[in-house]
Parts: C-alpha cells; sequence; structure tokens
C-alpha cells in the first residue's frame, strides 16, 4: 500500500478507541470542551491515545446523490415576484443553499438561486416546470450538479 492510502471501514468493524478519538475532535471543534484533557475526559480515552489517533481518524460524510440545481432567472420587478419563486422551491421540499439578486435595471431582475434537492416530492424537471409557471417569471434557466 502507498504511504498515505485511505481506506473506508465501517465504524463497528473497529475498535472503539477510534470512535472515541472522532468524539473527542467533535467536542472540540463544537466548544463543547474548551480543551484536550476535557475532550479525552469527556471522551473517554487518554491523552497519549488521543494524540496518537488524532490526525489518522475522521468520520466520513456521505455525499449528497442528488445535487445540487441552481436556477438562473430574468424577473419582473414588482413586490411578491421573488417570494413566490421562492415558495414554489418550498413547497417542493428543496432546501435553498443560496438566493443572489441583483439590482433591477429596466423593470427585470436577475435572480439565481441555488438548492439541494434530494429530498424533494418532485423531480428536477417538474420543479422547473412550476418556476416557468411563477407570474412575473420572464426568463429560466438551470444547471444540475450531480
Amino acid at each position: 500500500m502507498e504511504k498515505d492510502s485511505y481506506l473506508v471501514v465501517n465504524s463497528e468493524a473497529l475498535p472503539e478507541v477510534y470512535q472515541k478519538v472522532v468524539y473527542a475532535n467533535t467536542l472540540l471543534e463544537s466548544g463543547e470542551a474548551s480543551s484536550t484533557s476535557e475532550a479525552v475526559r469527556m471522551a473517554g480515552i487518554s491523552r497519549s491515545v488521543y494524540y496518537k489517533y488524532r490526525g489518522s481518524v475522521f468520520p466520513y460524510t456521505r455525499q449528497n446523490p442528488a445535487g445540487i440545481l441552481t436556477v438562473q432567472a430574468v424577473l419582473t420587478d414588482r413586490a411578491g415576484v421573488l417570494v413566490s419563486l421562492l415558495t414554489v422551491f418550498y413547497r417542493a421540499g428543496a432546501n435553498i443553499l443560496t438566493v443572489n439578486q441583483n439590482i433591477p435595471v429596466m423593470g427585470r431582475a436577475f435572480v439565481s438561486v441555488s438548492a439541494r434537492i434530494a429530498h424533494m416530492g418532485i423531480t428536477a424537471d417538474e420543479l422547473m416546470e412550476s418556476l416557468k409557471l411563477v407570474d412575473g417569471v420572464i426568463k429560466i434557466d438551470s444547471i444540475l450538479d450531480r
């Protein structure tokens, strides 16, 4: 094996000490423990064990398979149009990550909305069709990052 190779292993197959090291790191990062001594005491491991494994054991976070949908729209500069657009995301079960709106020019505003769509009750295509129907949407495009 290479010097810096990694393995993904179910935590239940490993000695409990590795989980405790990860827990101690979590306590330090979250601020629940103000020092290494406090974190290792709360995790139930020795300082020497913690220092031996602290840089080698990390939690694995599964990436969201459904990706992020970014919608770029040109909206009519009228009260309530942006809220109506965002309401469609909400009703579909999308998790809005960012909303950027430029200053309206000549009665039109450019808006970009990025949302995580993993737990929606509808498909991305159905969401786009619903967004096109919002009163005040002049033009709309999307980019899906899988």
